[in-house]
């Protein structure tokens, strides 16, 4: 039970919890974003474009007019099946997806241009043509004396 205790600590303590915990946080926040989007400007957009439609009042009704009636004024809710709520959140989901692939597509194009960038010239022995530290005055593989270098002027 201690080893357990301790990985539980080890675990929490490297950050992984905070990490995933940030990152539900954010995308809380995000998808509220998102379903603003969605149904504050999109949807009015869509319902333009279809002739005044109003996607989220789209349902069948799976009952008589008078018991949908009868369970408003109840304050049940009625027998509907709302297929309008539906497409809002397929929309709603298509646009997270674009927009999480256009984040990622271009953290990748970042990533890959820094991959690009030369590396500084790296020091190498002249003796065993190995690579030494910058500031080392003896190669650790050969045990040379390393002749000092000369540093570029900028």
């Amino acid at each position: 039970m201690k080893k357990f205790a301790k990985e539980f600590k080890e675990f929490i303590s490297k950050g992984n919890v905070l990490d995933l915990a940030v990152g539900v946080i954010i995308g809380g926040a995000f998808t509220s974003i998102i379903n603003s989007l969605v149904n504050d400007i999109f949807m009015p957009l869509l319902g333009l474009i279809t002739g005044g439609l109003d996607f989220s009042s789209l349902a069948i009704k799976l009952a008589s007019d008078e018991k949908i009636q009868e369970a408003i004024e109840a304050g049940e809710t009625p027998a509907l099946l709302k297929y309008g709520s539906f497409i809002a959140a397929i929309i709603n989901f298509l646009l997270i997806a674009l927009v999480v692939f256009i984040i990622v597509k271009a953290f990748n194009k970042l990533r890959a241009k820094k991959a690009e960038e030369p590396e500084a010239p790296k020091r190498i022995c002249p003796f065993c043509k190995q690579e030494v530290a910058d500031d080392a005055t003896r190669c650790p593989h050969c045990t040379s004396e390393l002749p000092e270098e000369e540093k570029e002027e900028e």
